[in-house]
C-alpha cells in the first residue's frame, strides 16, 4: 500500500508514518518545517523528505491514502491536488480506525492523565509480553515508537484526544475510534480557541460514550461530577465500571499501594497518578490481566514522559517537569508535588503559552492552581501575544486569576533566566510546568 503523510514532521504524524513503514508499505511525505526528534527518526528509517516544502507533483493517482496532518492549511497546494485526483484523504485518526476496525479498540480519553493512564496500561502488557497495537502520545520506556500497527494483534490502545482530527475535519479525534472498551478520566475545560463554552467542550464527551460499541465497557473516574453526569445521562448500552483513588501511604518519600496482597512499592506520586493507575488497572482487568500481575508489573513504571519527570541535573538538585499547562493538570501536578515533599521548601514554576491559558476568560480556571508552594513563579511572553495577536495581559491581572498575591510573575525570558541563575538548586526542590521551554531554558545545569 502506498501512502503520503501532508505535514509528515508532526510528533503524531512522524510515528504512524514509521509505523507504517515498519509494516511495509511504501511512505512518502512532506513538510515546511521539521524538527528533533522527528527529523533523524524519519531519516533513520529512510523517508524524510529530501527538501522543505509543499509538492503537488508528489501527488500522483498511484496513492492510495493520503493521510492529513493538522499543521497543513486547508489551502494546502498537495491537499488540492490530492482533491483533484479524488484520491482518499484521511485524518490521522481516521486511518488509524482504518488500521484497527477488525480489532478490538481500547481509547484512553480525558481532559487530564490519558497519556499516563495508556502510558501504565501498554507498560503492565509489555512486562507481561502481550502484544497489542497502540498509539500513544509520549515517548515509553522499552518503546521504540509511539505507533505500533500489525496486521495480527487483536487488541488496539488507543490515546483519545478531544482535539479535532484535521484541517478538513473538524471533529474530535476521539470519535473517530468507535471504542468497544473506552476510559474516561476527567472532564475539565481545555481548547477554548476551539470549544468555546464549557458545555461546547462537554458535548464531545457525552459523543464519546455514545461512540462506545453496543454492549462495550466504559470505565470511568466516579470521583469527577462531570464525568459521572456524562456517564448516567447515557442513553446507549455499554457496561459501566466506576473507579476512585485506591488507599496508599507515603513513607520516607516512597508511595506504597495499599492493597490485598500487601503495600505496593511505586515509583510515581500524587493522588492523580494513583488515581491513573487505578483506572489503567481496571482496563488491564478486561484485557485478561489479574491483578496480581498488574501490581507485578506497575511497581517499575517511572511515568510517561514530561509526566512529573525527574530531570538528572549536574548538580544533583531535585528538579521534575510536567507538562501540565492547562488548570486542571497544574492543580493536580502541584498538589502531588506539595504532598510529596511536605518538608522541603518547593518552587513551581509555570509558562503560560497556549492560546487558552493567554485567554483573560480562560484564566479564570487557573484559581489558586499554584497555592501550596513557598515559591510561585509564572512566567509569559509578551512577544508570544504579539505573535498571536492577543491582546497584552498585565502581571496584576494574573495574580488576581490565580488568587495568589505572592505570585511572581515574568514576562521576559531574561529576567527569568536571571531570577533561575540565582537560585541554588541544591536548596529546596523544583516542578517545572510547561509545553514548552521557559524561553530556551536548560533544565539540567
Amino acid at each position: 500500500m502506498r501512502t503520503h503523510f501532508i505535514a509528515i514532521g508532526g510528533s503524531a504524524m512522524h510515528n504512524l508514518a514509521i509505523a507504517l513503514k515498519d509494516k511495509g508499505y511504501q511512505v512518502t511525505g512532506s513538510d515546511d518545517a521539521i524538527f528533533e526528534p522527528s527529523k533523524s527518526r524519519l531519516e533513520k528509517k529512510g523517508i524524510l523528505p529530501e527538501e522543505m516544502g509543499w509538492f503537488p507533483e508528489k501527488i500522483t493517482s498511484d496513492i492510495d491514502a493520503v493521510i492529513l496532518g493538522m499543521h497543513a492549511h486547508q489551502d494546502n497546494p498537495e491537499l488540492a491536488k490530492a482533491k483533484e485526483l479524488g484520491l482518499k484523504i484521511y485524518s490521522y485518526p481516521e486511518f488509524l480506525y482504518e488500521q484497527s476496525k477488525s480489532k478490538t479498540r481500547v481509547v484512553i480519553a480525558g481532559s487530564h492523565g490519558k497519556t499516563t493512564i495508556t502510558s501504565m496500561i501498554l507498560h503492565v502488557l509489555n512486562f507481561h509480553q502481550k502484544d497489542v497495537d497502540y498509539m500513544v502520545g509520549a515517548q515509553l520506556e522499552g518503546f521504540d515508537c509511539m505507533v505500533k500497527l500489525t496486521e495480527d494483534n487483536d487488541f488496539m490502545v488507543l490515546e483519545g484526544d478531544e482535539y479535532l482530527s484535521s484541517p478538513i475535519d473538524l471533529r474530535s479525534k476521539f470519535l473517530l475510534y468507535q471504542p468497544n472498551i473506552a476510559l474516561m478520566s476527567g472532564i475539565a475545560w481545555d481548547h477554548i480557541n476551539v470549544f468555546k463554552t464549557f458545555d461546547d467542550y462537554i458535548e464531545q464527551f457525552r459523543k464519546f460514550v455514545a461512540s462506545i460499541t453496543p454492549g462495550g465497557v466504559l470505565v470511568y473516574n466516579e470521583e469527577d461530577a462531570e464525568v459521572v453526569k456524562v456517564v448516567e445521562n447515557a442513553e446507549n448500552y455499554f457496561r459501566k465500571m466506576p473507579y476512585r483513588t485506591p488507599e496508599y501511604e507515603i513513607s520516607n518519600g516512597k508511595v506504597f499501594l495499599k492493597t490485598e496482597m500487601g503495600d505496593i512499592p511505586l515509583s510515581v506520586f500524587g493522588a492523580h497518578n494513583l488515581l491513573n493507575l487505578e483506572g489503567a488497572r481496571h482496563i488491564c482487568h478486561t484485557l485478561g490481566i489479574m491483578d496480581e500481575d498488574f501490581y507485578d508489573a506497575i511497581m517499575s513504571f517511572k511515568g510517561a514522559s514530561k509526566r512529573l519527570e525527574k530531570v538528572e541535573r549536574e548538580d544533583k538538585g531535585i528538579l521534575y517537569k510536567d507538562f501540565a499547562h492547562a488548570p486542571s493538570k497544574v492543580k493536580a501536578a502541584v498538589k502531588a508535588f506539595c504532598e510529596q515533599f511536605k518538608n522541603e521548601k518547593k518552587y513551581g514554576f509555570l509558562e503560560l503559552h497556549t492560546y487558552s491559558s493567554l485567554n483573560p476568560v480562560f484564566l479564570e480556571q487557573y484559581d489558586h492552581a499554584m497555592d501550596g508552594l513557598d515559591e510561585a513563579i509564572v512566567f509569559y511572553s509578551e512577544d508570544a501575544l504579539k505573535i498571536k495577536r492577543m491582546e497584552p495581559i498585565s502581571p496584576e491581572l494574573i495574580k488576581e486569576k490565580f488568587k495568589n498575591e505572592n505570585l511572581k510573575v515574568f514576562t521576559n525570558a531574561e529576567e527569568l533566566h536571571t531570577y533561575w541563575d540565582l537560585l541554588d538548586k541544591t536548596q529546596g526542590v523544583y516542578m517545572m510546568m510547561s509545553s514548552g521551554n521557559f524561553g530556551g531554558l536548560d533544565l539540567a545545569k
